[in-house]
């Protein structure tokens, strides 16, 4: 697979900094190093990947932007009423957003929300089905009319369902599925906020999402992701923002830990597992 070549250069956000004469309360995640050492971060390309270890405050800061976009979420309650956003909603109140052009587009996602929206689309699917046999049951010895137009509404929804799903996403693997949902949600011109987009999709299924990536770059999207994949932060041309450093600084590619690992680990594994 070619992802080489020229790809789009819209940024809608610019950069994000803390507002002037703020002083922070002593409560996470304001007691982040991220957050106590934090200054502006300047959006230059497309893709912005945030990269560090767990605890740095990637995905903080990611959730942060969210609320203080009012992002749209898939997968979950509201950016503005989900309880497991209360840290970054906080934060959100400190964070000045500085736009090239403002989007109203695209969406909030978390990787674990993904599969509870999977989940919930199953339940949708089933209940809408269960609801036509109940039609068919409560309306016997009734016109045919009377019961096809009591069943229109769910046969609507179901139709709506499959067109955007097809099969729908409890009849594919979770990679297959995560990607169709992403492609079904996706719309040119918007914001793209993804926490840990790898986590349901193989190596062979990472090719395919840089692939999509790339396809939706092109019709003027704007992502920042948080990642551990050394696959997904090789997108050509995306800004990679090393957030186990302060202040955060742009590293190249291979100069990446995840990188160095992953390629020590491959070319001699027992290098590293002689120390179990």
């Amino acid at each position: 697979m070619d992802i080489s070549g020229k790809i789009g250069s819209m940024q809608y956000l610019r950069s994000i900094k803390i507002k002037e004469g703020m002083t922070f309360p002593n409560q996470y995640p304001f007691s982040l190093p991220l957050v106590r050492q934090f200054q502006d971060i300047k959006f230059n390309a497309p893709v912005t990947f945030f990269v560090g270890e767990n605890g740095s405050g990637k995905s903080t800061l990611l959730e942060a932007i969210a609320a203080a976009v009012g992002s749209i979420t898939v997968g979950s309650d509201s950016v503005s009423t989900d309880a497991t956003l209360q840290p970054a909603r906080n934060l959100a109140r400190w964070i000045k957003l500085i736009w090239n052009k403002r989007t109203h587009k695209g969406f909030f996602l978390r990787a674990e929300d993904f599969f509870g929206y999977a989940k919930r689309l199953t339940q949708m699917k089933d209940q809408l089905q269960e609801d036509l046999i109940t039609v068919d049951k409560e309306y016997i010895g009734k016109t045919p009319l009377a019961a096809t137009l009591a069943k229109i509404p769910y046969a609507r929804e179901l139709a709506d369902m499959e067109q955007r799903y097809g099969e729908g996403l409890e009849n594919v693997s979770h990679g297959e599925s995560f990607l169709t949902l992403f492609q079904s949600r996706f719309i040119p011109g918007g914001l793209y906020l993804l926490d840990e987009p790898e986590a349901p999709l193989s190596p062979l299924r990472q090719l395919s999402f840089l692939s999509l990536l790339k396809e939706m770059v092109q019709q003027d999207a704007q992502f920042i992701i948080a990642t551990h994949s050394p696959i997904i932060m090789a997108f050509p041309g995306a800004c990679i923002l090393d957030f186990d450093h302060y202040p955060l600084q742009q590293v190249p590619y291979e100069d990446l830990q995840h990188v160095e690992i992953m390629r020590g680990f491959l070319d001699n594994p027992n290098a590293y597992l002689k120390h179990l």
